[in-house]
């Protein structure tokens, strides 16, 4: 019998944390495997179809030979023009779909794969608590350090650039921020991107703005693009996804723009590891960009009456919960005295509701749990009750 050698990972892997929405997808498993009604309201992933017109174009993209062979690294010219001609209608940005522009196999690549373009060991990438956990893993594997900024309540969930040490300000090549933001659901606003261009001017650092929920807004109050601040796209890039906006998270499409130096580093990295999106699936894009605010605008009411149910319903029950402008998640303070991890698996056992703790999400998150409105209002309506009964 042949012997085996012994199957070590390497070091950056070792010190991996478990993957936040892996393991809430165990605890899925485990409690569908015990037949139980499950609630879900944990992942972000829309539960509305991808709208009929997309499919069209992709069913039809799919059957031209054309699109059989390798794609371009940064994506197709007409993907990318596209990608220009909605920045354009909907904040007024003018991008060069050749130089600022570049196509990313969802937003998610991109992010992961920034840290790799310009993080050294030892390096410092500014990352927001409670934040997306792909911003500080991402430099953990390039072999860079992440510092924290804490997203306050009392700061309108908006990092305290003040408050960022000097000596590590010295060694940070990049910082992540996201508005709308996930998980809280805050919004930023001009005066804030306006402090935030000059604080990256002054310290030599890149920003990188992941912006995938700005089209999930309500009241009509859109969400800006930190590309319509003057000087941003001096200092930095916007990363944003289809997969929200347009239900196409199965999709794997999405783009990153602004500042040209930094997406052509970023490009560098990806011509070396990956080999582009399937271009039937960047025409299913250019279909999906060019939809009409009549469809966006009736995703839009349906989360937003998710979350005025689901809002009232757990304010009538004591819970402390902020009322989200944009985003389709809800931010909810856990009963006092009763961890993320508790209150999460406490909604799990006794109500047979899913949610997302939110210690998950960097050490700041502790102390909450995140809902998605990805559910449908009946079902909304019942998680309520559920939460009702075992509070």
């Amino acid at each position: 019998m042949r012997k085996k050698i012994p199957i070590e990972t390497a070091k950056r892997v070792r010190s991996l944390p478990p993957y936040l929405f892996a393991t809430i997808d165990s605890m899925k498993e485990k409690a569908v495997s015990k037949g139980i009604d499950l609630i879900d309201l944990s992942i972000g992933d829309p539960d509305m179809p991808t709208p009929s017109h997309i499919v069209e174009k992709m069913r039809k993209a799919v059957k031209n030979p054309v699109h059989h062979q390798y794609p371009s690294y940064a994506g197709m010219l007409s993907f990318r023009q596209a990608v220009t001609d909605w920045y354009r209608k909907r904040f007024n940005v003018k991008l060069n779909p050749k130089t600022e522009v570049v196509s990313l196999i969802g937003s998610k690549e991109g992010i992961g794969h920034m840290p790799l373009a310009f993080i050294d060991p030892g390096d410092y990438a500014l990352v927001p608590s409670p934040g997306y956990p792909v911003y500080p893993v991402a430099t953990l594997l390039a072999g860079g350090k992440s510092h924290e900024m804490p997203l306050l309540e009392k700061n309108n969930y908006l990092p305290d650039l003040k408050a960022i040490p000097k000596s590590v300000l010295k060694k940070s090549k990049l910082m992540f921020v996201n508005y709308p933001n996930n998980p809280t659901a805050a919004c930023a606003d001009r005066g804030f991107y306006k402090e935030l261009i000059g604080f990256a001017a002054k310290n030599n650092i890149i920003i990188c703005h992941d912006a995938a929920y700005s089209e999930i807004y309500y009241d009509n109050e859109k969400p800006l693009s930190f590309l319509q601040i003057p000087g941003a796209k001096g200092v930095g890039v916007e990363f944003h996804s289809l997969s929200k906006t347009y239900n196409m998270t199965g999709w794997r499409i999405g783009f990153a723009v602004g500042n040209k130096d930094a997406i052509a580093g970023l490009g560098k990295i990806k011509t070396n590891l990956d080999s582009g999106i399937f271009q039937a699936i960047q025409e299913a894009g250019i279909e999906a960009l060019n939809t009409g605010d009549t469809v966006l605008g009736k995703n839009r009411n349906m989360f937003q009456e998710r979350r005025d149910v689901l809002y009232n319903g757990l304010k009538k029950l004591g819970l402390e919960v902020n009322k989200p402008k944009a985003t389709f998640y809800l931010w909810v303070k856990c009963p006092k005295g009763v961890s993320s991890m508790d209150f999460t698996t406490h909604l799990l056992n006794k109500a047979e509701i899913l949610s997302t703790p939110g210690n998950g999400f960097g050490a700041h998150g502790e102390g909450h749990v995140r809902f998605a409105l990805t559910v449908p209002v009946k079902r909304i309506r019942e998680a309520v009750e559920r939460i009702g009964r075992i509070l």
